[in-house]
């Protein structure tokens, strides 16, 4: 074996270990644990807000009412609007099931450095993951690669984050190093196997004031990666008690993105409220593997 797959090796079983660091790493490791987070599957890929994309959570929507497009794809139907973030509105949505012994491992900062993070090494990545030029798995290393390597939207940072480490120091650069800051996720109260139903707002949201926030998003790859980036435009965050249909009880992440100027034409949201960009708000709910991080004190 070589020293490179002894690495990637090495790390799936140091993983667990990150929780030992500090207790902000606890704090997340524990989140991910409880929430399945691991990393998209390598079929899917996932996008940060804003960006065109190939087939992202991101980037899907359907809805079996009669204004929506009925021949989406189920998994578009996160997008909302500002309007419809009220106590007793009812709307499907699409929240992906993650089994955690099925899905890719988080990798400490000193094991994912040592392998190539590059679409110019796409090639010698396949051939290191044993995966066939032609095969869904090479396709989805490539969008993600793609993605990542994308120049931002304009008032836009970002970055893609290989390691618990690289996604704190990149927070910790967004807010400042003297700003504590905490992590909000999507909860699945209850164990429903449904992806997609119908959910109505139980109570009324709950709005996080946080003046600036980190949206991290899982990526299609062997181990995990988070698009992680930050928009100078007005963002609010909300907590959002949600009931499904059958049953299913989620506390649910929800960002309203008040400006869209800046996004590009064929981002599917636009397709799903049947808006443009710049013309209204665009909120969305986040799946229960990614991450928001807001400044500490803003968090409950």
């Amino acid at each position: 074996m070589n020293k490179m797959a002894r690495t990637f090796n090495k790390g799936r079983n140091m993983a667990s270990g990150l929780a030992l660091w500090s207790p902000l790493l606890h704090l997340l490791v524990l989140v991910m644990c409880i929430q399945g987070t691991g990393g998209r599957k390598m079929s899917e890929t996932q996008d940060g807000d804003g960006h065109e994309t190939t087939h992202t959570e991101h980037a899907h929507a359907h809805h079996p009412s009669s204004h929506m497009h009925h021949h989406m794809d189920p998994s578009f139907m996160i997008f909302f609007t500002f309007e419809d973030l009220k106590e007793g509105k009812t709307r499907a949505i699409y929240f992906p099931k993650i089994n955690p012994s099925k899905s890719p491992h988080l990798l400490p900062r000193e094991e994912a450095d040592q392998i190539p993070f590059s679409s110019k090494q796409l090639l010698h990545l396949l051939h290191f993951f044993s995966f066939s030029q032609d095969s869904p798995q090479a396709k989805a290393m490539e969008d993600t690669l793609r993605q990542c390597e994308i120049e931002p939207i304009k008032g836009e940072i970002k970055s893609c984050a290989t390691s618990l480490e690289s996604m704190l120091d990149f927070t910790r650069g967004v807010f400042g190093l003297d700003t504590p800051f905490s992590v909000v996720a999507t909860t699945h109260l209850t164990n429903s196997t449904t992806n997609f139903q119908n959910y109505t707002i139980l109570e009324e949201p709950k709005e996080i004031l946080a003046p600036k926030m980190v949206a991290c998003h899982t990526m299609s790859y062997p181990y995990v990666v988070f698009y992680c980036h930050s928009q100078k435009s007005v963002n609010k965050v909300f907590k959002v008690l949600l009931g499904g249909e059958d049953g299913d009880r989620v506390e649910a992440v929800a960002v309203c993105h008040l400006d869209t100027s800046q996004w590009s034409p064929n981002h599917a949201s636009f397709s799903v409220l049947r808006t443009k960009p710049g013309a209204s708000a665009v909120c969305h709910f986040f799946p229960a593997d990614n991450l928001v991080w807001v400044p500490a004190s803003t968090s409950m």
